[in-house]
């Protein structure tokens, strides 16, 4: 089937070229490769290359490449094509091609790349590929075409993208967790008598009260869920920020005696409304796969 990944880049051609063919601006927007290194080039031969990829716990797969050039200057056009191998026991990928095509448009650069790849381990190496290998390196391939594109269009470097899409991430995840927690855990589960008291104070009555508090239960784990599904929109992130605050101001106005206890709304509500201020000023330009073609049209 091969991976084809299609991009459209609003910038100069020469900066393109120099930021993909460049090794070290090459590895720092390509999540597949951790270090690129040129070797010595003999004329009239492919540029040979050796790169390596960190895959945590301090191990590194290795391999070997070469890649060659061309240009269509009566349509301004430009294409590299590429050969790699690895003989590294802990690499799925045996030996793979591919290219890249760089085409002129009116509004900047068609970004292109296809390739595909040979895997080892036979069978299971094959099963693997498909099931999680391929679908990920895919992924990965298009998440760094955008950070690319960011770098280019935006100024913003890769290593800002990445930094941004950790932070953001963190944040994100980390007020999902409060969400989902908060609606579970007092309410749905245990039924804290904490939450009924300041329901109480506030008014309602007590034939109210329990069906109140599971509503609320179950609208903030939904709102938990509203978080992940739209996880690059500001909007809940504004929602979370209003309802902290919200919920502050009500439990000071009601039943202030909580704002003094060990584990109290006055630190939870302003730490998770800090987290989602966070997650409002780097959730913007951030590197994501879906800006990219993943399927070649159709001729």
């Amino acid at each position: 089937m091969g991976i084809y990944v299609e991009i459209l880049i609003r910038g100069d051609m020469a900066e393109l070229w120099e930021k993909t063919q460049e090794p070290k601006d090459h590895q720092r927007w390509d999540l597949r490769f951790s270090e690129i290194d040129y070797l010595p080039r003999h004329p009239g031969q492919p540029q040979r290359f050796l790169y390596s990829t960190r895959i945590g716990a301090g191990l590194r797969i290795d391999g070997a490449g070469e890649s060659t050039g061309e240009s269509d200057e009566a349509r301004g056009e430009r294409t590299s094509a590429l050969k790699f191998w690895s003989d590294d026991w802990k690499s799925l990928i045996e030996f793979g091609s591919g290219y890249w095509k760089y085409i002129p448009v009116s509004d900047g650069v068609r970004f292109i790349t296809w390739y595909d790849y040979r895997t080892r381990f036979g069978a299971i190496g094959r099963l693997i590929d498909k099931l999680f290998f391929r679908p990920l390196i895919g992924w990965a391939t298009a998440w760094g075409f955008d950070r690319l594109r960011l770098w280019i269009e935006n100024d913003i470097s890769p290593e800002a993208s990445r930094d941004r899409t950790l932070i953001h991430s963190l944040a994100r995840l980390t007020i999902v967790l409060v969400w989902l927690y908060h609606g579970l855990v007092p309410k749905l589960i245990f039924r804290s008598p904490d939450e009924l008291k300041m329901l109480r104070d506030a008014g309602i009555s007590s034939s109210h009260v329990l069906t109140l508090v599971s509503s609320a239960g179950v609208a903030e784990a939904c709102f938990a869920v509203i978080l992940i599904i739209f996880w690059r929109s500001r909007w809940p992130l504004w929602l979370t920020i209003i309802a902290m605050v919200a919920a502050l101001l009500g439990v000071a106005a009601t039943s202030p005696g909580f704002l003094a206890a060990a584990f109290n709304p006055v630190t939870l509500n302003l730490t998770v409304a800090a987290l989602a201020l966070i997650d409002l000023l780097v959730c913007e330009h951030l590197p994501t796969a879906s800006t990219c073609r993943r399927k070649a049209p159709k001729n």
